[in-house]
């Protein structure tokens, strides 16, 4: 027994040595074949068990790696095999398990901290993240240093796109074109999109400068390495306005067909979005890629979401009501609180011209969730215009808390209700906005502002004794107001001529009113419509006759003498029937017979010359033809009526923000950043 363990502890050495020189050269395959050599030797060894875990992860089996762990749990211990565990869960995109994985370790290890960074930032729960990295980049020297600080720097680029956070600078020196693009998505989400585009450029250029040094990249690999820049480029542009430049862009980075299916799906989506609903044809084509396998796990949040409201448009745009309100439905009930879906099943029900069912739609809305309801009564507001309820749309609109006092709003609600002659609603609607801002900002421009329209208004339609106290108010700011004054004198003199006449006191004198203005000057200038003529002076041989003297012959301007035609003869009488027309006339006897009269083959088909003589009305008695009766004559163009415009869909097509989201470098095999000890 003692010489078989003998034989057999030399040939597991031989075993161990051959798995040693291929996990140095990389060769894991060979190496897992020994191992499980050894395994077959010595079961249940905890070295060889670990090191076939390490294989396993090392070919991507990672589903095979599990079950060997699950299978000898109880050997191997749960602090040995943590990480490897967490790993394989992480890259099988169980996120959760992993999180859970991870935190059972009562101590972590800077390679765990690495990889619960990684899971952190999948599960965007982006504050812990960043506390992580910093910790890393503060306790730790090594190699990998580089890849910490870009890790972060997409941690900070998420918090700004997705959370509109504006973290604090943490001053990460731009030398790769990683950490270039990452402060290029930064700046996206801050809404500084020139620095954002420029910060891209040198990107590109870092990027180009980095593979140029390297003999065995082509062009081709460059171009595919530059096709997230590209696309991050074209999303600035179709923000700025610049769609036609975008377009294109968009395009090349589709041709070049890169093998991140995240990059391609955001790509495609945001071609749709300029489309909207123009080229569908190309929209479905581009929508298929929004469809590939594993997109879930490559994007954020938003950005799925965001491709599935535009995919419930585009089954909209293409007529597809039931698909469209299939997708709608499964978006509300994803996103409860979320107002898309319910406007995209408004904007469909409004196509079909059930705009009853739409209102009680956003009403229902509403009700359920009024905290997102000012989107949707304003929708419901619009509805109503179309409908002509003009009185229901300012009920809706009055309703909206967040913009009752918005002067937008005051003077939408005072044009509609003076356009249905409701005056005393309108100035209702002044009396809430102004005591609203005489209360949070008394004496402001804009409280200023809306008394100043509400006496107007009031002046217009001749309510001047209710003009009074805001008239007082205006004054009482400004005294040297004459303007005002003055309307608030003529308020008064209806109600109380004393109080006028003691007003009028503060009105200046007629002499500090004088503006020593030359007003024949004036009248002689350019800008005067009327001039008036002076007298000339009259001299004693211009004098004018008295009556009588003579009698003033006025200029008579000569008639034209009518043109008469060239054979008219003045001796001959005029035809007295020459007014009537020529075939009302009692020698009109028709047309001259044509020659081939009663050949075959004029009028219909089979008629003979006999029937054709029947009908020539030369040989009937000739009548006066009778006028056609006014109005008997049909009309020569069919009317009807405009058909109803379809309320305009919200403006829920957008681009899925950022691009393709952050450039984040993720702990695989043996790459840079992994810290994974294979």
């Amino acid at each position: 027994m003692q010489r078989n363990m003998s034989s057999g502890g030399g040939s597991v050495a031989s075993l161990w040595t051959e798995v040693n020189r291929c996990g140095q050269n990389g060769d894991f395959t060979r190496a897992l074949k020994a191992v499980n050599k050894i395994l077959h030797e010595v079961k249940e060894d905890v070295t060889a068990l670990h090191c076939k875990i390490v294989c396993l992860v090392q070919n991507c089996s990672f589903k095979e790696a599990l079950n060997v762990m699950n299978t000898y749990s109880k050997v191997l211990g749960s602090e040995l095999i943590v990480f490897e565990k967490a790993y394989c869960e992480y890259r099988l995109n169980r996120v959760e398990s992993a999180l859970k994985t991870i935190e059972s370790v009562s101590e972590q290890t800077d390679k765990l901290k690495e990889l619960y960074g990684q899971v952190l930032y999948r599960m965007e729960r982006y504050d812990e993240c960043k506390a992580v990295y910093t910790d890393l980049i503060r306790n730790s020297q090594d190699e990998y240093e580089e890849e910490r600080k870009t890790n972060l720097s997409a941690v900070v680029a998420a918090m700004s796109t997705w959370e509109k956070a504006s973290p604090d600078d943490l001053g990460l020196s731009e030398t790769t074109y990683e950490l270039s693009y990452n402060a290029a998505c930064t700046l996206i989400g801050r809404g500084q999109l020139t620095e954002a585009l420029n910060k891209l450029q040198e990107a590109e250029e870092l990027c180009r400068v980095f593979f140029s040094e390297d003999s065995d990249i082509t062009e081709e690999d460059v171009e595919s390495e530059l096709a997230v820049i590209h696309s991050q480029m074209a999303y600035i542009m179709q923000l700025q306005g610049r769609t036609e430049e975008a377009l294109q862009l968009y395009n090349q980075v589709i041709k070049l067909k890169p093998s991140d299916v995240g990059l391609l799906a955001v790509t495609a989506n945001n071609i749709i979005t300029i489309n909207k609903d123009q080229n569908v044809f190309d929209s479905k084509k581009k929508v298929k890629l929004t469809n590939a396998d594993g997109v879930e796990y490559k994007l954020a949040k938003k950005q799925l979401q965001a491709i599935e409201f535009n995919k419930a448009l585009l089954a909209m745009y293409t007529n597809q009501a039931d698909q469209c309100r299939k997708l709608s439905s499964g978006l509300q009930s994803q996103n409860p609180g979320h107002p898309r879906p319910v406007l995209i099943q408004v904007a469909q029900l409004c196509r079909e011209k059930q705009h009853s069912k739409a209102i009680e739609l956003l009403q229902r809305f509403s009700d359920q969730h009024p905290d997102s309801a000012s989107g949707i009564k304003l929708t419901m507001a619009q509805l109503y215009l179309t409908q002509g309820h003009v009185t229901k749309a300012c009920d809706i609109l009055r309703s909206i808390e967040d913009f009752k006092h918005k002067q937008g709003m005051i003077s939408a609600l005072v044009t509609m209700y003076s356009h249905e002659e409701d005056i005393d609603s309108a100035i209702d609607v002044f009396s809430q906005a102004i005591q609203y801002y005489q209360s949070e900002q008394p004496g402001s421009s804009v409280h200023l502002a809306l008394v100043r329209e509400a006496a107007n208004f009031k002046l217009k339609y001749g309510r001047k004794k209710e003009a009074i106290s805001d008239l007082e108010q205006l004054w009482k700011q400004n005294t040297n107001d004459i303007h005002t004054l003055a309307q608030l004198i003529s308020a008064y003199s209806l109600v109380d001529q004393d109080k006028a006449k003691s007003l009028s006191k503060h009105l200046p004198s007629p002499e500090s009113m004088s503006f020593n203005v030359d007003v024949d000057e004036l009248e002689n200038s350019h800008g005067a419509n009327y001039v008036r003529k002076k007298a000339a002076k009259v001299t004693g041989e211009n004098l004018p006759k008295e009556q009588g003297q003579g009698d003033v012959k006025k200029k008579k301007k000569k008639k034209k003498k009518g043109k008469l035609p060239k054979n008219y003869d003045s001796t001959a009488n005029p035809d007295p029937e020459r007014w009537l027309p020529m075939r009302e006339r009692t020698y009109y006897r028709g047309r001259k017979k044509g020659k081939k009269k009663d050949q075959v083959g004029k009028g219909t088909q089979g008629a003979t010359s006999g029937a054709a003589s029947d009908l020539d009305a030369s040989k009937t008695a000739s009548s006066p033809p009778t006028s056609p009766r006014p109005g008997s004559a049909q009309a020569s163009a069919s009317t009807s009526a405009p058909a109803a415009g379809n309320v305009v869909p919200p403006r829920q097509q957008k681009p899925a923000a950022a691009g393709p989201g952050a450039r984040k470098k993720a702990p695989q095999k043996k790459k840079k950043g992994s810290k994974g000890g294979w």
